[in-house]
């Protein structure tokens, strides 16, 4: 049974509740994010909540470096905001996909945002992020 705490968590990319949102595919059972879109939002949140393991399993091969070093962000990083600008592609159906967002953060405690267009590529049934263009 789920303290009332954890029920009420909300998920950092947005969304009300942890659990029903990003929650379920950073779970290690969990399914894969079924969008280029939720991928972008789960590794978000991954970013948020210091999940390498996450963002390594979900980075496509080709370009995934071999670590982060999330533990030394975190005492100066924090993730505080996503806003999604647009999707290309990227459903059910798609190979590939570009998600572009603007990530808000505070690196001790000055507000900084990153503007991204991410793309994804989609094989056996799973999304991946390949890479992002900043602006």
């Amino acid at each position: 049974m789920k303290s009332r705490k954890q029920a009420n968590t909300a998920c950092p990319c947005g969304g009300a509740d942890l659990s029903a949102c990003c929650g379920r595919y950073l779970a290690p059972d969990g399914p894969p994010a079924p969008t280029a879109q939720a991928l972008m939002r789960s590794r978000f949140s991954a970013y948020a909540l210091g999940r390498e393991d996450y963002l390594l399993a979900t980075w496509h091969p080709s370009t995934r470096p071999q670590s982060l070093d999330l533990a030394e962000e975190a005492g100066v990083v924090k993730w505080i905001g996503l806003e999604v600008k647009r999707c290309e592609a990227g459903l059910h159906g798609d190979e590939a996909g570009t998600v572009e967002f603007v990530a808000r953060y505070k690196v001790g405690g000055k507000a900084e945002r990153l503007h991204e267009a991410s793309r994804f590529v989609r094989e056996d049934g799973r999304w991946y992020y390949l890479a992002g263009e900043v602006s």
